[in-house]
């Protein structure tokens, strides 16, 4: 798991200190890929996207009072946010968990909607990521009309650079070239651009948002 654009969850009930292995597969679609461990603590990060204090319909993630799965991991309420006074930026959200969910499942059957990706604070590795689009904005830029220039059709943002992200430990040894599904963001390799004391990821193919796609489609 990775998390490109974080914010800080605080489980106030996860007792200090504690920290909890949990077993992930390698490749869902693969039984024979194996599993490795993750690492959970008292504080997380989870997307800055995954939460909204005033959600719309059909926002399913994270909001006050409401309840949603850490995949892997256990069921998750937020009773509270905590903002920088200067920005008004959330910079702290504060949940409580129920031990009794432990594996990302409950056994009184209450239905959970929304399933969220995480990587612990203590033991998350920093990562630069870059996020390649289109270099262009239309599909045949060479077919520009008579006077213009293809030029104009060159994309601002056809890349941007995420330089804040953090990944699960197992992904502190990644080698250039090595390719890696993270989980709710798409396919990414191992940049050349690696070292030891940094790691480089570049994005191959991003993965459908459901919730993008929602909010375009009201615009």
């Amino acid at each position: 798991m990775a998390v490109l654009d974080p914010v800080k969850v605080i489980i106030d009930n996860y007792p200090e200190g504690q920290v909890e292995m949990f077993d992930a597969e390698n490749n869902p679609e693969d039984e024979n890929a194996g599993t490795r461990k993750i690492p959970f603590s008292r504080e997380i990060y989870i997307e800055r996207e995954d939460f909204m204090e005033d959600p719309p319909r059909k926002f399913f993630r994270l909001a006050p009072g409401r309840e949603v799965r850490l995949k892997h991991a256990y069921y998750v309420q937020c009773e509270r946010v905590v903002k920088d006074e200067s920005t008004g930026e959330i910079v702290e959200i504060h949940c409580t968990y129920d031990p009794e969910t432990r594996g990302g499942w409950s056994e009184d059957g209450r239905r959970v909607r929304g399933t969220l990706h995480w990587v612990s604070t203590e033991h998350a590795v920093d990562a630069e990521v870059r996020l390649y689009d289109s270099l262009f904005t239309e599909r045949e830029p060479e077919s520009a009309a008579e006077g213009e220039d293809w030029i104009q059709f060159l994309n601002p943002d056809s890349l941007e650079i995420l330089n804040n992200c953090k990944v699960e430990p197992s992904l502190g040894d990644a080698l250039p070239e090595s390719r890696y599904q993270f989980l709710r963001m798409g396919y990414f390799c191992v940049d050349s651009d690696t070292t030891p004391e940094k790691l480089v990821f570049n994005r191959t193919v991003p993965l459908r948002d459901t919730w993008a796609k929602i909010q375009k489609g009201q615009k």
